[in-house]
């Protein structure tokens, strides 16, 4: 058979780093790797091809190939998910759906697909393919079961371009011990951190070694520290070892990063394994510096301390910190956008991104909020949208006035400026640095002509490309790089945030366009 493994489009969102990623030539951040994971679990007879609408398009060519169109999405793709399934239709192709947004509501997909795959795809697609062989598939298949990851493949890097993606994504665990009741996470994939072992994720770096890949990698692990002790007993030192067998790369090229909980902090062995092991950059889901929100949602893992120092101890062990923010808990007050941007710009935290708090079908807070008649549409997978499906307590408009506010500010070229400084000041880099290559040099005097000539904002650019080079010289590629994240989060803000819905708080715009 002939099947294609289609991702959807992501629109254009901070997430998305397009801004930035046209200053490196790159069309996407990520393949996908769910699609890629499954190929090698199809049968072995069957031709595939992979379709990323976000780097190419879907051509009347590649339907007329297929025999089955096998899209996996998150929420945040709907529209483009839901264009593929309609032209799949049109065209008579037998569509199979997977992945979080067809399993968190599979009932808003009924009809639309032929077959949903629903759930982690080591239980389901191998049923779905008995069925599939006998002539017989089912509308869905689902399951509650959450397999260990000992029998997950080596992603099918070969159907993907990788010269046109920024960074690679590689999974060693799923699942998180904590209960946020706002987060997804648990609720598909589980408490109980399940992990691959270090000799499949050495296997798969070998893969990725072999075709040439030398740039940065992302663990997608929801929680990466989740199980600490076999981090510390086995994957890193693992990865330092391999580190070590590639002369190469041992102190440039293939630096991870990953996502983890601010306990991190906590234990400096973990940290500096990390570090040497080559992460360098870690997202952090903060969310906000009021305690009671914090236990509102049940986030007891950032709970009293001193979440400020914690991040500028993990800068200073040599890892960039990235932060999730959210304002709408019921416990947030008015002052709570001011204190939002009080935190950020004295972290130095460069990404920070701040969105509304979303209530996802399948979570504590959706129920809850569910129960109190607080739910309002659905959520749009992507919360710097200026939109929620909350009511919140403090009022709609007062909510959305007061994150345009924080967005306005933090993303205001003098702002942003100030932050990358606050960063550049507490950091002091591992011993495994990013590759500089040629696209980095172009990345350069790309950005020396849109940022530091061409844009309104050049002079906040210039300001902090001098500063770097009289205090710390040796950090002006992070220097350079942040100031092209901000062009990218700059232009969402002004696009996107700044024009929607409601007026702007008084003088929050005019400081945008004027750089202050």
């Amino acid at each position: 058979m002939h099947v294609l493994l289609i991702y959807p489009e992501f629109p254009d969102t901070f997430w998305s780093f397009r801004h930035a990623l046209e200053f490196v030539g790159h069309k996407a951040a990520f393949p996908p790797l769910g699609l890629l994971t499954i190929a090698p679990m199809l049968p072995d007879d069957w031709e595939k091809r992979l379709v990323d609408l976000n780097v190419t398009a879907l051509t009347d060519a590649d339907l007329a190939w297929a025999d089955i169109a096998m899209i996996s999405a998150m929420g945040v793709q709907e529209d483009s998910a839901r264009e593929i399934l309609a032209r799949c239709r049109a065209t008579g192709v037998m569509t199979v759906a997977g992945g979080p947004l067809f399993t968190v509501e599979p009932e808003n997909f009924a009809g639309a697909a032929d077959t949903l795959v629903l759930g982690e795809g080591e239980i389901t697609l191998p049923q779905f393919l008995a069925d599939l062989a006998q002539g017989r598939p089912q509308p869905v298949y689902a399951t509650g079961e959450h397999p260990e990851l000992d029998c997950t493949p080596i992603p099918a890097w070969e159907l993907a371009d990788l010269a046109v993606y920024n960074s690679i994504p590689l999974q060693f665990s799923r699942g998180c011990p904590f209960a946020c009741d706002f987060c997804s996470v648990t609720a598909l994939l589980g408490h109980r951190p399940r992990t691959k072992t270090s000799a499949q994720i050495i296997a798969e770096l070998d893969a990725l070694y072999d075709v040439g890949w030398r740039r940065s990698i992302f663990f997608v692990d929801d929680n990466f520290i989740g199980n600490k002790a076999i981090l510390k007993r086995d994957l890193l030192p693992a990865l330092i070892e391999w580190r070590r067998r590639k002369p190469d790369i041992r102190r440039r090229g293939m630096t991870f990063n990953t996502e983890v909980s601010i306990n991190l902090a906590d234990d400096d062995e973990l940290v500096a394994l990390m570090v040497e092991a080559g992460f360098n950059k870690v997202f952090i889901g903060i969310e906000t510096p009021d305690d009671e929100s914090l236990a509102e949602c049940g986030k007891s893992q950032n709970r009293r301390r001193d979440m400020l120092a914690d991040v500028k101890k993990l800068q200073r062990a040599g890892m960039v910190v990235q932060a999730g923010f959210i304002v709408g808990f019921d416990h947030d007050t008015p002052t709570i956008f001011r204190r939002q941007i009080d935190f950020i710009q004295a972290s130095g935290i460069v990404t920070a991104m701040v969105g509304l708090l979303q209530a996802v079908p399948g979570t504590v807070l959706h129920a809850r909020l569910a129960a109190e008649g607080r739910i309002s549409g659905k959520s749009a997978g992507n919360n710097v949208d200026v939109a929620t499906n909350v009511v919140p307590t403090m009022g709609l408009n007062p909510l959305l006035q007061g994150y345009r506010e924080i967005m306005a500010t933090i993303y205001s070229p003098g702002s942003f400026t100030a932050r990358v400084k606050a960063l550049l000041q507490e950091y002091r880099p591992g011993p495994v640095r990013a590759l500089v290559t040629g696209r980095e040099i172009r990345a350069l005097f790309l950005s020396i002509w849109r940022l530091g000539i061409r844009r309104w904002s050049r002079r906040t650019y210039w300001d902090l490309v001098f500063w770097t080079l009289r205090h710390r010289p040796r950090l002006l590629p992070l220097a350079v790089t942040m100031s092209i994240y901000g062009y990218h989060f700059q232009t969402i803000t002004e696009r996107t945030i700044l024009p929607a819905r409601v007026p702007a708080p008084a003088g929050a715009a005019s400081r945008m366009v004027a750089g202050v």
